[in-house]
């Protein structure tokens, strides 16, 4: 038995099948499945019964089509004012129903449709939009419903972990609170032991000098005893003199300074939850006409080298997935490590790893704040090399950090490591110079790129660099508003500069194909983009743009398997797009 398909004739022919019902040959006797349909008969049959009805004489010429492009068969009504007469027509004009009578008397000249065919169009129109719904619409708005419950289960994770946090930093404050009361304590006993030890000692001075004064009141009356009047006239003068009251110091009281606090104090000690106040961003909705994005380049694309045939161009971009990164709060650059591990910046000095699932393996504090340059890399060892406020730092697979190497007067802006030979290339800045210095892996400084051979500077704001596969440096720089591309020798070999348009470039990175890839960013441009290059330079297409939803991209990078991550500046959302096959 066929199956009656609720989808729109030819143009959804391969559709799945949504709520199907069974058909029969419509020919009498006959119980095989339904695979065409005579539109003049309105009638299905079966692949035996069709060539019969070739074969008769009086429907040899019968329109017989697929079952699924039928013409639906008008239901049949009665005219009111012709109770013998089908309604069969419909008067554009006055859009009503007719009969053959009323055509002819009422509506002569008039566009007159017939309404079988016209009913047939509405019934495949009808079916469309059930195919519509049933494909696009309520899967996609289940998507939207199941990303709203992921929302929310990150909200409860997030706010989870804040209140986590909250209690930390509470009781870490407390505990200092305790630890600051109990040294005051300790001080305040410190104190009151030695005034009170003054004190005593001063007592004791004040009582010996008592028992003075009394023992010197009997030798005194024993002076005037009639016994011993002799002894009165004989002793000194000077014995007679009571000594003088000892001098003591009153002790002086320690002050208590209290501290000065309040709720603005202790908020920014333990501190307190934020609401951003940029725009939501709309839930992403998935076009109806295709899942994929067109690329339109401008030039021929060349042939790729002998080693790479199995890699070309695609004709499109499509969108793998798109994830949200722990820990930070926007995506200004990507470092990708091994294993499909990815390093992630934001402007507020957080560095974090994640895998290839998205999940924190590690966070890292960086003691500066507001830079949104391309200041991390990973070696060929998968050592993450990254500059902090004085030096650059290594930390190891095994996360032991080190001091990889002292600057001086200059300051880094953007770090990469050559996977081809291992050398670290360090672009920084001082005193409105600009240059990239090469190191080895051991931290020896062994190239300096400054100026071009006649005496030009080559750079003024180098903030992200790579290096292309055939050992090219690729700088992109903001100053200058280009991309400046130099040889291993540090001889320019171009600078892309987008003609005709503000150029804004950030992010910047190489593929296998030795394209490059670099971000176009301007927060008040209406047209950010990343633009994909040739080799030498030349400009191909522009492959992500707003019209795919990309924002602000300011960081890119190309994993093993040759797929594109594009981080952007106002959001931690990281999304991964296939560009090659």
């Amino acid at each position: 038995m066929a199956l009656s398909k609720p989808i729109a004739p030819e143009s959804l022919h391969d559709a799945p099948d949504i709520g199907q019902h069974y058909v029969e040959c419509a020919t009498e006797n006959c119980n095989k499945n339904c695979q065409y349909y005579c539109n003049p008969c309105h009638r299905p049959m079966c692949e035996q019964c069709k060539e019969e009805h070739f074969k008769n004489q009086a429907t040899k010429n019968h329109e017989v089509v697929q079952y699924r492009q039928r013409t639906y068969q008008l239901p049949v009504e009665k005219c009111k004012d012709h109770p013998t007469k089908d309604i069969d027509m419909l008067c554009e004009e006055c859009q009503v129903l007719l009969c053959s009578k009323c055509a002819t008397a009422n509506h002569r000249g008039h566009i007159l449709t017939d309404l079988e065919a016209f009913y047939s169009e509405r019934c495949k129109r009808c079916l469309e939009e059930i195919y519509k719904i049933h494909k696009y619409f309520l899967p996609t708005t289940q998507n939207l419903q199941k990303e709203i419950k992921e929302d929310a289960t990150e909200i409860k994770i997030v706010l989870k972990d804040m209140r986590k946090i909250m209690k930390t930093e509470a009781e870490t404050l407390k505990s200092l609170v305790d630890e600051m009361l109990s040294k005051n304590l300790e001080e305040a006993d410190k104190v009151e032991e030695s005034l009170i030890e003054l004190l005593q000692s001063q007592d004791k001075t004040y009582s010996g000098y008592t028992s003075y004064l009394n023992d010197f009141i009997k030798e005194l009356h024993g002076y005037l005893s009639p016994n011993d009047s002799l002894k009165l006239i004989i002793i000194a003068a000077k014995n007679l003199e009571t000594q003088p009251i000892p001098d003591t110091s009153k002790p002086v009281l320690p002050i208590f300074t209290a501290g000065q606090y309040s709720k603005e104090v202790v908020s920014k000690l333990l501190g307190n939850i934020q609401i951003s106040n940029t725009n939501p961003e709309n839930r992403k909705i998935k076009p109806k006409e295709a899942v994929s994005i067109h690329l339109k380049p401008t030039v021929k694309q060349t042939k790729p080298s002998a080693e790479k045939q199995k890699l070309i161009l695609s004709s499109s971009v499509t969108k793998i997935r798109e994830f949200r990164v722990p820990a930070v709060g926007s995506a200004c650059h990507l470092s990708m490590g091994k294993s499909g591990r990815l390093w992630v910046s934001d402007l507020w000095a957080n560095l974090a790893e994640i895998d290839i699932e998205g999940n924190l393996l590690q966070k890292i504090r960086i003691s500066f704040l507001g830079d949104k340059n391309g200041y991390h890399t990973v070696t060929r060892g998968g050592d993450l090399v990254y500059k902090d406020s004085k030096s650059i730092r290594r930390v190891t697979t095994d996360n032991k950090v080190t001091e990889f190497l002292k600057i001086g007067g200059w300051k880094p802006l953007s770090i990469h490591a050559s996977l081809i030979n291992g050398d670290i290339l360090v672009g920084m800045k001082k005193n409105g110079k600009a240059k990239i210095t090469r190191y080895r892996e051991t931290g020896k400084e062994i190239q300096n790129i400054l100026r071009e051979t006649d005496g030009q500077e080559l750079y003024r704001y180098p903030h992200y660099i790579t290096e292309n596969i055939n050992g090219d440096i690729c700088t992109s720089d903001i100053g200058k508003r280009a991309v400046v591309v130099v040889n291993k020798s540090g001889k320019r070999m171009f600078s892309y500069t987008a003609q005709n348009t503000e150029f804004h470039p950030y992010g910047i990175c190489t593929d296998v194909l030795g394209h490059i890839l670099v971000c176009d960013y301007d927060k008040w441009a209406l047209f950010n983009s990343v633009h994909l290059l040739y080799q030498d330079g030349q400009f191909l297409c522009y492959i992500l743009t707003k019209e795919q939803s990309v924002q602000n991209p300011t960081s890119v990078c190309v994993d093993d398997e040759n797929n594109l991550y594009v981080g952007h500046r106002d959001t931690n959302i990281v999304t991964v797009y296939k560009y090659l096959q």
